[in-house]
Parts: C-alpha cells; sequence; structure tokens
C-alpha cells in the first residue's frame, strides 16, 4: 500500500523550518525540531475509512451499502456513521460490516463505540488487519502509544509485506522512548516501501532520535528523491547539509527550493548566506534582498547581506545593513562586531568604539534565540 502526502505535509516542513532554523552556521542549524513539528505517521497514511473502501464495495449490492460507498467519497461521516450502524445491525455476521461501522466512529471519534465494532470483526474474522489497524489508531488518538503497539504488531504479522504496520511500530515505539526499535522498524517500512517518501520522513526523525546525523540527512535524501518539485522538502536537505557544515553541497537543493518557492524567505536567506560563505557575494545579495524584502525584520538577513556588501568593499552599504540588524535585534553580538568593523573602515572611529564596547557588553547570542519575522 503507497502510503499517501497530503499538501499539509510539504507546508508542515516550510512552517516549522521558519519557526526553528537559524540563518547562520556558526549558530546551531537543526532539523530536530522539523521533525517534532513534521505530521506523526498517522497523518501520513490512509485513514480507516479510506483503507475500508475497497471492502465496503463488497457490500453495494446492498442499497444501503453504495449509500455508504457514496458518503465515504463524500467525507460525509455523520451520514456514514449512521449508515454503517445500520449496516452493521443488518448483517451481524460480517466482519466487513462491522469494520466499516469501527471506522466511522473512529472518525466520529466515537472511541468507544468503534472499539466494540472493531473486536466484533476481529471475532468473526482473526485474521482481517483493518480492525487491528482501527483498534490501534483508536490507541494513539488517546494518546496511549504503549497499548496501540500489540495491535500494529498484529498488523505487521499479518501484512509483513505493507509499510503501514511497521510505519506505526516506529511511531509507537518512538513515543515510548524505544529509540532503538522506532529506528528498526522505520527502516523495515522503508525497505517493503522504499518509494514511499512518509517513510523516509519517519526513518530521518527516528534516526535524529538517536542522534545519527548523517544518516538523517541520508533518510531525508530519499525522501526528497521521492519528492522533487517540493519546494519544503529541497530546503529540508539545504538545511541538513547546513547542519553538518557542509555548506557547497546545501546550494543546489536550496536553488531547487528557491525555483519553486520564490517567496520564502528562509530559503531566500539561507540560500544568500550560503553563497556568501562560499565565496558568492554578488551572486549571494539577489537572494539576501529577496530575503530582506520578503521579511524585513528579520535581522540575520540584514546581517548577511552586510558581510556579503564588505566583501565587495561596498562598506557604507554594509554599515547600513549591520545597523538594521541590530536595529532589529539589539543584542545581537556578531552583528555588532561587524558594526564596529565597518564603522572604522568608513572613517567613523567613535561609533566603532562604540559598537565593539556594545558587543563586549553582550553575551554570545545565537540569532534563533531572538524574535523572528
Amino acid at each position: 500500500m503507497k502510503l499517501r502526502i497530503p499538501p499539509t505535509f510539504v507546508r508542515s516542513l516550510a512552517l516549522a523550518f521558519c519557526l526553528t532554523v537559524p540563518l547562520a552556521a556558526r549558530a546551531e542549524v537543526t532539523v530536530d525540531q522539523l521533525l517534532k513539528k513534521l505530521p506523526p505517521p498517522e497523518k501520513l497514511i490512509k485513514s480507516p475509512t479510506d483503507r475500508v473502501m475497497l471492502d465496503a464495495q463488497s457490500l453495494d449490492a446492498d442499497p444501503m451499502g453504495k449509500q455508504l460507498v457514496q458518503a465515504m467519497r463524500r467525507h460525509d461521516f455523520r451520514r456514514g456513521l449512521d449508515l454503517a450502524r445500520s449496516l452493521a445491525k443488518k448483517y451481524p455476521q460480517n466482519p466487513v460490516a462491522q469494520s466499516i461501522h469501527g471506522a466511522f466512529a473512529f472518525n466520529m471519534r466515537q472511541f468507544g463505540e468503534a472499539a466494540d465494532a472493531c473486536h466484533r470483526a476481529i471475532a468473526l474474522r482473526p485474521a482481517y488487519a483493518e480492525p487491528y489497524f482501527g483498534l490501534g489508531l483508536i490507541e494513539l488518538a488517546q494518546n496511549r502509544p504503549a497499548k496501540a503497539i500489540p495491535h500494529f504488531q498484529k498488523i505487521a504479522e499479518l501484512e509483513p509485506k505493507q509499510p503501514t504496520g511497521w510505519l506505526l511500530l516506529s511511531a509507537c515505539y518512538e513515543r515510548t522512548g524505544q529509540k532503538q526499535k522506532a529506528v528498526e522498524e522505520a527502516r523495515r517500512a522503508t525497505v517493503v516501501s522504499p518509494a514511499s517518501a512518509g517513510a523516509w520522513v519517519q526513518l530521518a526523525r527516528t534516526e535524529n532520535g538517536l542522534g545519527n546525523s548523517s544518516e538523517t540527512l541520508h533518510a531525508l535524501l530519499r525522501a526528497a528523491d521521492l519528492l522533487p518539485d517540493s519546494a519544503a522538502m529541497m530546503a529540508t536537505i539545504g538545511y541538513g547539509y547546513i547542519n553538518l557544515n557542509r555548506i557547497p553541497e546545501a546550494i543546489p537543493p536550496l536553488q531547487r527550493a528557491a525555483h519553486f518557492a520564490p517567496n520564502d524567505f528562509l530559503v531566500q536567506s539561507q540560500l544568500g548566506f550560503c553563497l556568501e560563505a562560499t565565496g558568492h557575494p554578488q551572486a549571494a545579495m539577489e537572494h539576501l534582498h529577496k530575503g530582506a524584502e520578503l521579511a524585513p525584520t528579520y535581522a540575520p538577513v540584514w546581517e548577511h547581506l552586510g558581510l556579503a556588501y564588505a566583501t565587495e568593499g561596498k562598506h557604507r552599504d554594509a554599515v547600513s545593513s549591520f545597523e538594521r540588524a541590530v536595529k532589529i535585534m539589539p543584542n545581537y553580538k556578531q552583528a555588532w562586531t561587524h558594526l564596529a568593523t565597518e564603522y572604522n573602515l568608513v572613517g567613523r572611529p567613535a561609533d566603532a568604539r562604540y559598537a565593539a564596547a556594545r558587543a563586549a557588553s553582550l553575551k554570545t547570542a545565537s540569532p534563533n534565540k531572538s524574535k523572528k519575522a
């Protein structure tokens, strides 16, 4: 079964980075908070009602079954639950009817009713995977991952060549602090479904939980191969390279991200930083200007614009940029230090002494600990 990647997946990626990733490589750039903010595995797989869609079609000879399929397609879960209840009563010995009842009750957050229906389905057909899936999700929805594990283990046993059981087991082990098991199950998901971006993202999440930066990046690269036109995923790869201080390698994926998301201020700013850091100040300024235009109150972009100007010998422009940075973030030590240097170069020694004293009075500050745009 192919895992679905909803549109919210890539939007969540972008949002997470906007909230957590600083501009400068000397500040800690991590994917940890990003991965925690990504949709959990249960949001990346088919819902219970989607999974039982084909099963429901086996009952469409019954007019009620046909109406139920139509309700499922319209995502009319309230109407669907009423029909599912009626269908379960009409076919009390049919495990599909009971499982459908459980799926719709789950979608309406009627967890007790859903669990009862799933247990009835299992009693009628113990080797039927769908009701175990429902029981596991019921436990996850109530933040009880340890209780969900036996149900997902059963799914993995019944469907060993499908990624769903392994992926959800990984999520449960991750949430119960069993980090190594979480990685192992995520790896199984990628083995049985190497074309699943969701499986690779879960592997990245769990490898990151063990502090395996290189393995995390490798998993994200595999996910990016499956989502080559995703700006957020390309940005993820770029930030991953920055995290490993492999700045030149961050440039191509960030350029691709900028192509697909030209109005993403953080992508533009990070790309500008990488270009500036690798000796391409003119190319850097194009992206840094764009980042500053999109987010004029994001101080780090002004700092790196100042550095690019300084490299080009445009010291007055550099002064203006550094002044913008310290105006936005008065406790930004690095920007004050750069500003002191530039004041000296443009013949403002008194201002240079003030900026140097201001920098000396501050602790080393990371831009990500200050307000962002």
